[in-house]
């Protein structure tokens, strides 16, 4: 099988930093000390590819220097490299044309694997429906939000759906490509529209989906008020709060009186809030871990509890704080949407992943909470 492999190398610089994406604001990004993403989880998902038992039937066809031939050289994969220039930084144009060119007569992927965000998405779409040609596709996760379905939850279990894909275990379906508007989310304003279809392998529990909307029902917010009110019963007046993204945990912050980054983390220490903080802040301003906790909302249909939107909670920070001090809210209605009942991690950091694993007290109401699976 031949697999078309495309690095997108600036995809999810603008997380941890808390810029919400990189679109546009790259030079911010490394300005605040962002450090590229997209070629770690490159070589995660080729040294997972190359200790499977498929390596043997597969060829890779990727692009040259920082969008692939590195990593692939990295990780010791014999890769046939397209013969386009080789850039010290990219562009989506660049994604166009080797999405075009992997399609060719001269090569003819069976499928393209890229490893990018949202917008990557977007790009190969554009290449494929300009050629009119449904050539499968498959994301590895290295963006910030990744509303799109076409994702697998992280670059080990993109490999699975690959070798589920190549011994015919895994249909071929069509996923929803979204569009977000980062400069509104940046201004903590949902705009996300759909873009378009991407046909792509779907295993079960390895494709991550689209995210779903909360329903704004009557039920729905009264569920969140009381799992906010439980909540902050239980919170002490001592202790140092991260507050993640999401409606339900601004329902919290709005019942404790204080404002709340819905696309974005807060901290919340002292009685008083400091809006949309990044990695390097949280490090900054907390200073007894042991009294830290980090309270976040599963994001809707996917049910990843980290590493979509919130990576500013960035694997250090976990680590400080710890999985027991980890408080997790979902209404009743998003445990529901959630494929198989598991909460998903991807953090970027393997080892922080695994530590999370297991079961985690989730809380769906006043006084009442279930334990979920973290997979």
């Amino acid at each position: 099988m031949k697999v078309g492999f495309i690095v997108n190398p600036i995809a999810g610089m603008g997380g941890r930093v808390g810029l919400k994406g990189t679109d546009g604001v790259l030079e911010k990004a490394i300005a605040l000390g962002a450090k590229p993403i997209a070629p770690k989880r490159a070589k995660e998902f080729l040294q997972k590819l190359k200790e499977s038992k498929i390596m043997p039937k597969i060829k890779i066809i990727t692009c040259p220097g920082i969008m692939g031939e590195e990593e692939a050289e990295e990780t010791g994969i014999n890769a046939e490299i397209l013969p386009l220039p080789r850039k010290e930084r990219t562009t989506a144009e660049d994604t166009k044309t080797a999405t075009k060119m992997l399609i060719s007569e001269n090569y003819k992927a069976d499928l393209i694997v890229f490893v990018g965000g949202d917008g990557t998405a977007r790009d190969i779409l554009d290449a494929l429906k300009e050629k009119k040609s449904e050539t499968p596709v498959l994301g590895v996760p290295a963006g910030v939000k990744m509303y799109s379905g076409i994702f697998a939850v992280n670059p080990a279990e993109a490999v699975e759906v690959i070798e589920a894909y190549l011994n015919g275990e895994a249909e071929i379906t069509e996923f929803e490509i979204m569009d977000a508007d980062e400069t509104a989310i940046r201004s903590d304003r949902f705009a996300v529209k759909l873009y378009g279809y991407l046909k792509g392998p779907y295993l079960p529990m390895r494709i991550q989906g689209t995210k779903q909307v909360s329903p704004e029902t009557a039920d729905e917010k009264e569920n969140q008020r009381a799992i906010a009110k439980f909540v902050i019963e239980s919170m002490k007046p001592d202790a140092t709060y991260i507050l993640g993204p999401g409606t339900t945990v601004k329902t919290l912050a709005d019942m404790l009186g204080i404002k709340k980054t819905v696309l974005g983390v807060d901290l919340y220490q002292n009685g008083r809030v400091i809006n949309d903080v990044n990695e390097r802040i949280l490090l900054e301003k907390i200073k007894d871990w042991k009294n830290t906790w980090i309270i976040v909302s599963p994001i809707g249909g996917q049910g990843i509890i980290f590493g979509r939107g919130n990576q500013q909670i960035s694997p250090e920070i976990i680590k400080r704080v710890g999985k027991e001090r980890i408080i997790v809210l979902a209404t009743k209605s998003k445990i529901q949407r959630i494929e198989g009942g598991a909460l998903r991690v991807d953090t970027g950091d393997p080892e922080v992943d695994e530590m999370l694993r297991g079961y985690i007290k989730v809380i769906t109401d006043y006084r009442e909470w279930r334990l979920l699976p973290v997979k």
